[in-house]
């Protein structure tokens, strides 16, 4: 769009002539088809992708017949893109040889993305306890960060007020008790 020059930031001639709207379409997200090779699961991801289920079953058939219909969330990593949403789709289309994927690229903090994979996975069906224990520890720690408190101390839930409050706002957040969430982080 621009360009700058020795602290000067220069205008480029086509960007003189479009309207607001065109403007503002330049900043808003689109799609981006990019090798398959580029695409990383999220490194600290709670979840099995790749244990059969129908689900699984049915999804690998669709994208092998019509391809990724919706776009993995990612964001960007050295050399490349971490998932933030999409790994089954990923895995997917890795199993029927897809060589792209279609991505939606958004800059998220450590903690916003810990928060994110979960959410975005633990209504999912036929998830192990194991699964939803790591998926609460893991967004438990991450809002235990954000708010700036340490995240080591979950193996003390309950013991200070800090530390129930947290707990607390997972157990609303995932519709369960707030007794029900320790004892899946205690499988942790």
């Amino acid at each position: 769009m621009a360009r700058k020059l020795n602290g000067i930031e220069l205008t480029r001639y086509d960007d003189l002539f479009k309207t607001d709207a065109e403007r503002e379409t330049d900043h808003q997200e689109r799609v981006q088809i990019v090798p398959a090779e580029q695409v990383f699961p999220y490194a600290r991801q709670p979840y099995s992708v790749d244990r059969p289920s129908a689900d699984l079953v049915r999804l690998m058939d669709s994208i092998e017949r019509t391809g990724i219909a919706e776009p993995l969330i990612v964001r960007p990593r050295e050399g490349g893109y971490e998932i933030i949403s999409g790994h089954r789709r990923d895995y997917c289309a890795k199993v029927v040889g897809l060589d792209t994927r279609p991505v939606i690229v958004r800059n998220y903090s450590d903690e916003d993305a810990d928060i994110l994979v979960v959410d975005y996975n633990i209504n999912r069906e036929n998830l192990l306890p194991s699964e939803k224990a790591k998926a609460y520890k893991l967004k438990l720690d991450a809002m235990r960060r954000t708010a700036g408190r340490p995240a080591k101390n979950s193996g003390q839930l309950g013991q200070n007020f800090q530390g129930r409050a947290s707990v607390d706002i997972l157990a609303e957040q995932a519709e369960e008790s707030r007794k029900q969430i320790q004892r899946y982080i205690r499988l942790t």
